[in-house]
């Protein structure tokens, strides 16, 4: 077996790639939690945290584009950190990736029936229980259930499907937006906006924190490289672009929903970005308009780590880090399709707990991001020091600059995290998730022999792995 990911079909263009990163970083986030930013930090200090949020990502976004342009293979990060660390920083940098994926998807999931709620009130019937405070209804769930269902049906299918259904939807999500944009400018108020600036340092970092998962997605292109049918220096190219993108659109939301109400009724709505709207062109219908872009964002989303998810899932399982039926590739759809219905089944069950379970999954999948990305910074640290000659089609000047700058900003978005800081985990809740999911991560990890890092890694890992086995074969593609 070799790192070429025998098997999948290119058939990714440009707009493919642009939209499905573009489309992953842009979720339901900026509709249910833009009230909580402006209370913290104001519609300024909101905007302002969003553009230093974005030139970190966009750091480590460059660390991205020049290791995939030099490995584009399915799995991007486990790739890099394979051959820049060695198995077990692989296994580290991949498993906390994993769990930023499932948590966005799960996320959407929860998103999608609590969308339906402001559009159809009563929908809520059939009483189950209540989590945090929280009533949660059969009605509910079952939406989320047979939305999971459908996402996880059309990315079983192929990749091609799942790329148009990613295009159009970004489409009508930028409809939105720009009418979300016009409205701020026809019926906003520059004094709904006042005070910019509230709460200081500590309420921009209650934005800071949410920042990896609302921007995780231009990573999926790395997922997705072995689908990719352009130039390697054109895609990392795309994903730099990607990043510059989901910022725009994080300032233009923060700025024209603090136009559209103020702060404290932003504070106390369900979707604020949709109130605003509405406010802003004196229609309930345009709220709703809005609403339907948030769910083409969620879509969107959720499509893209669908794809990621489930192809860096693959990437592990062909490396022997995970059971060999998640590395195995569906005979006529050349998907992996057993690691889609894996992500599948989870999003399927984040329905039963409920809204308080979207600002969990923000949080612990948001730790677990960052992580990611330092192994990632890491590895191309590594990587510029030990392989000078490698070939990299895109290549960052002044990278090893770059790379520390890179590794300081993204470790300081992980201290926000820890006990004591103004945004970090909640007990039990956030932690208990991502502890469980460490030690499950460890149990794993634990069986990898001792293998140097090298090009060769991962093959002999495979080798290794083999022999203490009684030469068990890898997993048919």
């Amino acid at each position: 077996m070799t790192n070429s990911s025998p098997g999948f079909v290119k058939v990714l263009g440009r707009a493919d790639v642009l939209a499905l990163a573009f489309g992953a970083m842009i979720g339901f986030g900026w509709i249910v939690l833009t009230g909580d930013f402006i209370d913290a930090a104001g519609s300024g200090g909101a905007a302002l945290a969003f553009v230093i949020g974005g030139v970190i990502m966009a750091f480590v976004g460059l660390t991205y584009a020049e290791l995939v342009s030099a490995m584009p293979h399915a799995g991007g990060e486990h790739h890099y950190a394979m051959r820049a660390i060695g198995p077990k920083g692989a296994f580290v940098a991949s498993w906390a990736m994993v769990l930023g994926y499932v948590s966005v998807v799960a996320f959407e999931a929860v998103a999608v029936p609590q969308t339906l709620v402001y559009l159809f009130p009563d929908i809520g019937v059939v009483y189950l229980w209540t989590i945090a405070g929280y009533d949660v209804y059969t009605s509910l769930v079952a939406i989320g259930v047979i939305s999971a269902v459908v996402m996880t049906a059309l990315n079983y299918v192929g990749i091609k499907p799942a790329s148009v259904f990613q295009g159009i939807t970004v489409l009508f999500l930028l409809a939105a937006g720009a009418a979300m944009l016009t409205g701020a400018f026809a019926g906003g108020s520059a004094a709904n906006t006042e005070p910019l600036f509230t709460g200081g340092l500590p309420g921009m970092f209650v934005v800071l924190v949410a920042v990896p998962f609302l921007f995780v997605g231009f990573d999926v292109i790395p997922q997705s490289a072995s689908e990719i049918k352009l130039p390697h220096r054109m895609v990392g190219s795309l994903l730099v672009i990607s990043v510059f993108c989901a910022t725009a659109w994080y300032v233009m939301v923060m700025l024209t929903a603090g136009a559209g109400l103020p702060a404290d009724e932003l504070l106390t709505s369900e979707l604020a970005s949709a109130d605003s709207m509405a406010a802003m062109w004196n229609s309930a219908a345009m709220g709703n308009l809005l609403v339907l872009g948030g769910v083409a964002g969620l879509l969107t989303s959720w499509n893209a780590f669908l794809i990621g998810g489930s192809r860096l899932i693959y990437a592990m399982a062909r490396s022997r880090m995970l059971p060999a039926w998640f590395g195995r590739l569906h005979p006529r759809f050349r998907t992996p399709a057993n690691a889609v219905l894996f992500i599948g089944v989870l999003s399927a069950l984040a329905p039963l707990f409920g809204r308080p379970m979207l600002v969990w999954l923000v949080n612990a999948g948001g730790l677990n991001i960052v992580i990611a990305f330092l192994m990632v910074v890491a590895s191309f640290l590594v990587l510029r020091r030990r392989e000078p000659e490698m070939a990299r089609p895109f290549k960052v000047r002044a990278g090893v600059p770059v790379g520390i700058t890179a590794f300081v900003l993204a470790f300081g978005l992980f201290v926000l995290y820890l006990p004591g800081m103004p945004a970090a985990l909640s007990w039990p809740n956030e932690w208990s998730m991502v502890l469980a999911w460490w030690i499950a991560g460890a149990a794993l990890m634990w069986r990898l022999p001792r293998v140097p890092p090298g090009p060769d890694a991962e093959q002999r890992l495979i080798d290794a792995l083999d022999a203490g086995s009684g030469g068990r074969q890898a997993p048919a593609p």
